[in-house]
């Protein structure tokens, strides 16, 4: 969440749709993004908790190249201090799968992954054929992929216990001309969502924010260039969800310019029963244990970059 903009201060501009959950006011500052070059990336934050109490923050980011996938692991303390990164390229020309040990002071860590057949949808994370597996001091922490099966054959320990992880945040690059896709499991446990932004800002009419989730619209903003920050509720599996938008630079940056959004599931009370109104859309509960760290859920953060 580190990456999103800080654009919310005193000096702001009321959102003025009627439709809108809060008052929130937000400032007129410039996406600091803009001046960043764009890459075609995922960026995935786990809080993984160790039986002895202590935890660590992992942050797995895949990468697209003309060569190939690419796979960074970055593990830190909890005061965010590095203490081991990893680069594993998944070229034609390096090895795609295997396991990889490294010292942590005097903790010891291993890496098994297998990459050599994964499936992709419109992102450079895989969906599913393949593993990425952490274990700290032969205690697993973090499982990603669906070939558990395969990963366990290549363990050389007994595993008594799923491992303690929370998925805390994931950041993604997008890049379209009207239309931005990407994907997010707001619960550890729950349904992994389709998530839709659409916006034409080229056309001569006024130009209109849609937002689907698995093809349903749940949010709706008219005359955006007069509101291109903002924030609105929606449901998600029965619970809110707060959408924050900063699209300045699709009318106002570089020709090729990005929106921002941040998608932050939301677990307080006044959220649950205060979005049950008008305007609202979802259905459905979360299921399983959806995990807080410091009080907030799981964020989604998605930076749409605009291709003429």
């Amino acid at each position: 969440m580190r990456d999103f903009p800080s654009c919310f201060g005193e000096n702001g501009v009321q959102i003025a749709d009627a439709s809108s959950s809060s008052g929130t006011l937000v400032s007129t500052t410039t996406t600091t993004s803009s001046n960043k070059s764009p890459q075609n990336l995922v960026t995935c934050v786990y809080h993984c908790k160790l039986h002895n109490s202590s935890f660590f923050i992992i942050t797995i980011t895949w990468s697209k190249n003309l060569m190939g996938q690419n796979l960074s692991i970055e593990i830190n303390d909890p005061t965010n201090q590095t203490l081991t990164k990893q680069d594993i390229k998944t070229n034609p020309f390096s090895k795609r799968k295997g396991l990889k040990t490294l010292k942590m002071g005097s903790n010891s860590t291993t890496i098994f992954y297998d990459l050599s057949c994964p499936s992709f949808n419109f992102s450079p994370e895989p969906i599913n054929k393949f593993y990425l597996a952490i274990t700290i001091n032969q205690e697993l922490i973090l499982v990603l992929g669906d070939m558990e099966k395969e990963l366990y054959k290549k363990l050389n320990h007994p595993i008594n216990s799923p491992p303690n992880s929370i998925f805390v945040s994931k950041t993604e690059h997008v890049f379209g001309n009207k239309m931005y896709t990407t994907s997010a499991q707001f619960c550890g446990k729950g349904q992994v969502h389709e998530i839709l932004i659409e916006c034409d800002t080229m056309s001569d009419e006024d130009p209109v924010l849609l937002i689907r989730v698995d093809g349903k619209l749940v949010m709706k903003v008219k005359q955006l260039q007069w509101k291109f920050r903002g924030n609105y509720t929606i449901l998600v599996d029965g619970l809110p969800v707060e959408v924050y938008w900063d699209v300045y630079n699709w009318f106002f940056g570089k020709l090729m310019g990005n929106g921002v959004f941040l998608f932050q599931a939301c677990f307080s009370a006044e959220k649950l029963w205060g979005s049950g109104r008008p305007g609202m859309s979802g259905s459905g509960l979360f299921g399983g244990d959806c995990g807080l760290v410091n009080g907030l859920g799981f964020s989604l953060v998605v930076f749409a970059w605009r291709n003429e």
